[in-house]
């Protein structure tokens, strides 16, 4: 028996040596260690040698188990090295070839335009407001005082969900919104989405954009919304611009002003861009009627304000010379890489 144990270790060293692959090596633990394996045999013969010589035989079985366990163990963990060694030589990337461009994305004439008029009244102190775009008709008409029946809601052409919903039609529901929530002082202004039932053409869209602007505090007069409004078209077309206010009327201001700047064109010598006027109109302003002040339970005798509704479109058309607003719909690449 000692013979035999002596024939299945060397036979075993010498077939895991020549093993080339993990599943190889794996046989040969079923051929000798496995239940009918060469040495499980071996072990099952125990009972045929005497007393004295089955201690010692036994402690030879333990031990040649333990060397074929011990060189499939080594032979295994050799094989996995060769195995990763391959595969990565496999996988070697050369990080001095160039690599493959990606495409990166850019901002929206829109977007580019929103988010520097949103930094110029941040640095002058104004908050960023917000409300909904689906809108009751409270707010976006009657809190502002246009009470139904009014003219202005016929010019608006409202898309109504039902008798008391609708698709805001401006962004000046937000200057009530913000009143019920915050006491004077309040200074903040609005961008978003509108919706109004007009036909698409070069100036006009059923969806746009609009940035109300809305401060209430004790003693605000015309000359503080001038001065900001100033600031806002020196800013956005250079220091040299100019404005001018033109009186009009807005059921929700009083007094009410359209606000012009000089072309940045021409400088206010008249061009085809201004129609030769030398000014280009931008937005509509005033001072918050005190109905206004009312309804947004601030008390108009003790507090002031102004605000002022901007075409987000018209200013960005403006300042890039664009001359068909459906160009900022379209997602033509063509038209979006310039800028």
């Amino acid at each position: 028996m000692r013979e035999k144990l002596e024939e299945i270790k060397s036979a075993a060293s010498r077939l895991i040596e020549e093993a080339d692959a993990p599943a190889a090596l794996e046989e040969l633990r079923v051929k000798f260690l496995g239940k009918k394996g060469e040495l499980t045999s071996i072990l099952k013969m125990m009972g045929k040698l005497s007393a004295e010589e089955r201690p010692a035989m036994g402690q030879l079985a333990n031990t040649v188990r333990a060397e074929i366990e011990k060189r499939i163990d080594e032979k295994s963990a050799e094989l996995k090295a060769k195995e990763k060694e391959i595969r990565l030589r496999a996988e070697t990337l050369d990080i001095t070839a160039p690599g493959k461009p990606v495409a990166i994305g850019h901002k929206h004439p829109l977007s580019i335009v929103l988010d520097e008029v949103k930094e110029i009244f941040l640095g002058m102190g104004f908050q960023i407001a917000d409300g909904p775009e689906v809108e009751y008709d409270y707010y976006n008409f009657e809190a502002l005082n246009i009470p139904k029946g009014h003219p202005a809601r016929d010019t608006q052409d409202t898309f109504y969900i039902t008798d008391n919903i609708l698709l805001r039609t401006q962004t000046s529901p937000v200057q009530v919104r913000v009143m019920e929530q915050q006491k004077p002082p309040i200074r903040v202004i609005a961008p978003g989405r509108v919706y109004r039932s007009d036909a698409v053409d070069a100036t006009h869209s059923p969806i746009f954009h609009q940035i109300e602007g809305l401060v209430v505090d004790k003693g605000i007069t015309m000359s503080d919304l001038k001065g900001n409004l100033l600031a806002l078209a020196k800013r956005l077309y250079g220091e040299q611009t100019r404005i001018r206010l033109r009186p009009h009327h807005f059921p929700f201001t009083e007094p009410s002003c359209e606000i012009d700047v000089s072309c940045f064109r021409c400088g206010g010598k008249g061009c085809p861009m201004c129609k030769g006027e030398g000014w280009i109109e931008i937005l509509g302003a005033g001072m918050v009627h005190p109905k206004v002040l009312q309804n947004g339970g601030i008390d108009p005798d003790v507090y002031s304000g102004y605000a002022f509704g901007i075409g987000l479109e018209r200013l960005v058309m403006f300042r890039f010379n664009i001359d068909d607003m459906r160009l900022l719909y379209d997602n033509d690449m063509r038209f979006l890489e310039q800028f």
